[in-house]
Formats: structure tokens, C-alpha cells, sequence
């Protein structure tokens, strides 16, 4: 039975409610346990928590010995934002790989694959997937996170994921809406503008969404973006007329509404973290992602008391704390419900993940190319990590072609000069390049230039949004750099 500290209102119980926080360590810190005490419903995990499964599971469990109806958060998209496996680069292909196969039955089962390991670790809610439309090519957070730029497509896939991942009793969390797909600004940056007329917005950004409530969605992630055509002075995250409106009143959803994170400076650097807290829940918010960055308790406790402070001024509606706070509690009990009633009957698909990897993956052979016969060098280049997929964890091809072809070795590069870098470190040796959205970085494109130019036998690895011409004589596309997507990569390189 979850209990509560002696003295704590339940104004302040429902303000620690609606706060899903993140913390260091891989063990429970003990102003987290003193908060959960306090009312705290939720916690986040991220990278930092993670070292193996077997460790999360512990984690878990101490969580839970202090509020067993919890939700334990996490960003587990699979592909490349993955956490649970973050030291080794996932398991499972990420949703551009997804969409490229085009098989909402293998998508659905990916993601009950995941609950499953998700639910095992003792983790009943994930902050996936993106029903974000890639419209813009060049967008930096997106790309591969998206099933693709076709908004049926996107919507099919959408669906079949929230299906697959709640079938095992974790929560789903559509995002990021109304859509971030058309953005050519990192809302971890600055706050990107949309701007679209009404029946494009309707007609493509918001059809996965309406796909994902109508499967069933648990929760719906709000994006840090403006979009005039719905709201010309607040981002999505901060619109009444966003959340409320349309996402509650025309779309009809009722279930959790959670923020994007809150450090991202589209919020904080605009409008201070915690004024930024009260007014995205005087919005209709329900549930504030904080913690990617600020995971300390005195950040818990200064957002507790600014939205304790706005009850008590006037600024927030005690009403609306305790509707969210309400709406908090109620996706822990289900979670728990249909875990109860699932654990038993979810089916292991350990190889699933790999089996969409090579599913997904595109070869297109130049006619005179020679097969790959014995070492080779290989040069990753690599461009700077969006926030979202971060720099810890690792890609490419490199590791899988070492154990398939004893004596090769590998480099990574970046920036200008970086193919004359390559060329000189493979010292004649035949070239394996590895690339991400090769045409989002005009290096990187130079680089292949220098490659080819050198050796017409250079075999080309796109693992981003494979936008560009196929060129090399041997070119691999894989729609994402999960770490299956490195091991099909790397069987078509020997296979030629």
C-alpha cells in the first residue's frame, strides 16, 4: 500500500504527481525515496541509470519497494535513441527501418518485443513512438526516428507500434505533437515554427496522431514547436489551444498528455523552467518530462513549489493540478492491470529485431564492383550527435566486419579534409565508408568524393535517411544505426 509523509497536503502531493523526474546512479538516491513518500507518482530513467539489464531490474524493484503503483519512465525508441541498451547500440532497428520494410504485422511485433524487455526490466512506460511525418529532408532531430515522409505510411506504422508495445502492459507515448517532422530547428536549441496552412497540418502532421488515439494510446508527448496556423504566440507545449482544444476537444483524447522535455531551451531559455512547468500545465498538460539534464532534488522541489506557488496565486487552477495529477495515477494502475493479465502470455522474439534489420536493408551493386575478399579498412564518418540520440553509443559497422574478416581495421573522421584523412590511414587497403545523412553534411559528401575518386571498389554505408544517389561499388542503406542495423550491414558487405 503506498503511503504518504505525514504533513505533506495533497495540493503538494498532486504538484509532486504530474513531475516525472530523473536522477543519477544506478541505484535510488534517497531524496528520491523520501519523495516518493511525499507523492512523487513517477520517475524517469535515461543512459546514466543503465548499465545492464539485469541492474535496471534491481533499480526497479527498489523503486517500487518504496511505491509499488509507479511509473518508471523511459526514451527507449529503439534504433538510434535507445537507453536500455545504450552502451551497445539496440537490438532493435529504429522506426525509419521499420517503414522502409513496410510491414505493420513486423512493426507491431518489434515493438511487443521491446514491452517485453521493457516490462521484465520493470519499466510500464516508454516515451515512444514518433508519429512525427519527415517532411523536411534536412531535419536535424528527426530523420531516422520517423517511419518516413509518407503520412499513411506513418499513421499504419504509428498504430501497429502502440498496439505491439501496450499488448504487453507498457505504456505508449505518441509524439511529438501536432508534428515535428517539418522542422529545420533542434527544439533542444530554440523553438522551431511550422509554418503550414490548416489542411496540410490536418491532412498530413496530424493523421498518425488520430491513427495512435484510435489504437489506443495511453499518452501523447507535446513538441516544443509554433505552429501559427493553430497558435501564433505559444509553442504546442504551452498552447491551451494545442492540448486542450484540439488534441482533447477535436481529436478526442483522454488520455495522459506529457511534455517533451523541459530543460530544451525552446522552453527554459524562452520561459524558465519552472514558469514554463505552470504554464504547460495550465495548458493541459498532464505530466512534465524533466531530467535528461537537471536530475537533482532541488529541481524536483523548486517545480513542486512553483506549481504549489500558482495554486495558491491564482496562476494554475487547483481543479486542473489535480485533473493531471489524476490522470498521472490512473496510467500507473492500468499499466499494473494489463501487466497482470499479460506476463504470462507474451511469446519471445529474440531474433526479431535482426530479422527487421536485414528486412529493411537496401543493396545496390555497381556492375564491374569485386566482392570483398579479405580486410579491409573501415572509415566512419561522423558527423556531431543530436541530443536525442547523444554521443555514448556506438554505430557503424566496424566491430561486425572485424569478427567477419580478421585484420581489418577501422577509423573515425570528421569535418573537412576528413576523406584525405581516411585515404592516408587506409594506406591502399580497400575502403568500407560509413556514413550518416550524407546529404545533410557537404564534409561528408567531399569525403566520398575523395574515396571514390581514389578506389572505385569503395563500398558506401549509408546507416541516416538515405536521401542521397547510391554511389560506390557497393552501396548498403540501412535506415538507421541500431547495432542489428550494423550486423546486416556488415553480412552484405562479405556476402557482395
Amino acid at each position: 500500500m503506498t503511503t504518504f509523509t505525514t504533513g505533506t497536503d495533497t495540493l503538494t502531493r498532486d504538484a509532486l504527481a504530474v513531475l516525472q523526474p530523473g536522477f543519477a546512479g544506478t541505484t535510488v538516491p534517497d531524496w528520491v525515496r523520501r519523495r516518493l513518500g511525499e507523492g512523487l507518482a513517477s520517475v524517469a530513467l535515461f543512459g546514466r541509470n543503465v548499465t545492464t539489464a539485469e541492474q535496471v531490474t534491481a533499480l526497479t524493484a527498489q523503486l517500487r519497494a518504496e511505491r509499488d503503483d509507479l511509473l518508471v519512465a523511459i526514451d527507449e525508441e529503439s534504433g538510434d535513441v535507445t537507453r536500455l541498451e545504450v552502451r551497445t547500440g539496440s537490438s532493435f532497428p529504429g522506426n525509419h527501418a521499420l517503414g522502409a520494410v513496410d510491414d505493420p504485422d513486423l512493426t507491431r511485433g518489434v515493438a511487443r518485443e521491446l514491452g517485453r524487455r521493457l516490462a521484465e526490466c520493470g519499466v510500464n512506460f516508454n516515451w515512444a513512438p514518433s508519429a512525427d511525418v519527415n517532411a523536411n529532408p534536412d531535419n536535424p532531430v528527426i530523420g531516422v526516428r520517423s517511419f518516413g515522409g509518407d503520412t499513411a505510411l506513418v499513421a499504419r506504422h504509428t498504430a501497429a507500434y502502440v498496439e505491439g508495445l501496450q499488448s504487453t502492459g507498457v505504456a505508449a507515448c505518441t509524439k511529438h505533437f501536432p508534428g515535428h517532422g517539418d522542422t529545420g530547428v533542434d527544439s533542444h536549441h530554440a523553438i522551431p515554427h511550422i509554418d503550414l496552412d490548416a489542411t496540410t497540418l490536418h491532412e498530413r502532421e496530424l493523421q498518425p496522431f488520430r491513427a495512435a488515439i484510435a489504437a489506443g494510446t495511453r499518452a501523447v508527448m507535446s513538441a516544443h514547436i509554433r505552429v501559427p496556423v493553430l497558435d501564433p504566440d505559444h509553442p504546442a507545449t504551452l498552447s491551451r489551444r494545442i492540448l486542450t482544444d484540439l488534441l482533447r476537444g477535436e481529436l478526442g483524447y483522454q488520455g495522459l498528455i506529457v511534455t517533451d522535455g523541459m530543460e530544451m531551451r525552446a522552453i527554459s531559455g524562452a520561459y524558465g523552467l519552472e514558469h514554463g512547468v505552470v504554464l504547460a500545465i495550465a495548458a493541459g498538460a498532464d505530466a512534465i518530462c524533466v531530467g535528461g539534464g537537471l536530475c537533482d532534488e532541488g529541481t524536483v522541489q523548486s517545480l513542486r513549489d512553483a506549481l504549489v506557488g500558482a495554486v495558491r496565486s491564482g496562476e494554475l487552477s487547483e481543479e486542473r493540478l489535480a485533473d493531471a495529477a489524476a490522470r498521472v495515477r490512473a496510467l500507473a494502475a492500468w499499466t499494473a492491470d494489463v501487466r497482470r493479465s499479460t506476463a504470462a502470455t507474451v511469446r519471445p522474439e529474440p531474433e526479431i529485431g535482426l530479422t527487421a534489420a536485414r528486412r529493411a536493408m537496401t543493396v545496390t551493386r555497381a556492375r564491374s564492383s569485386a566482392p570483398v575478399t579479405g580486410p579491409v579498412y573501415v572509415a566512419t564518418f561522423n558527423p556531431e550527435a543530436n541530443i536525442a540520440v547523444g554521443d555514448e553509443t556506438p554505430w557503424g559497422v566496424g566491430a561486425e566486419l572485424e569478427r567477419l574478416l580478421p585484420g581489418t581495421s577501422t577509423g573515425c573522421f570528421t569535418g573537412p579534409g576528413a576523406g584525405d584523412e581516411a585515404l592516408k590511414a587506409a594506406a591502399g587497403r580497400r575502403v568500407v565508408a560509413v556514413v550518416r545523412d550524407e546529404h545533410r553534411h557537404a564534409w561528408m559528401r567531399t569525403a566520398l568524393d575523395t574515396l571514390l575518386a581514389a578506389d572505385q571498389d569503395t563500398v558506401v554505408v549509408e546507416m541516416g535517411v538515405p536521401q542521397s544517389a547510391p554511389r560506390g561499388a557497393l552501396h548498403i542503406a540501412t535506415y538507421g544505426a541500431a547495432r542489428v542495423c550494423g550486423v546486416a550491414a556488415a553480412e552484405a558487405v562479405v556476402a557482395g
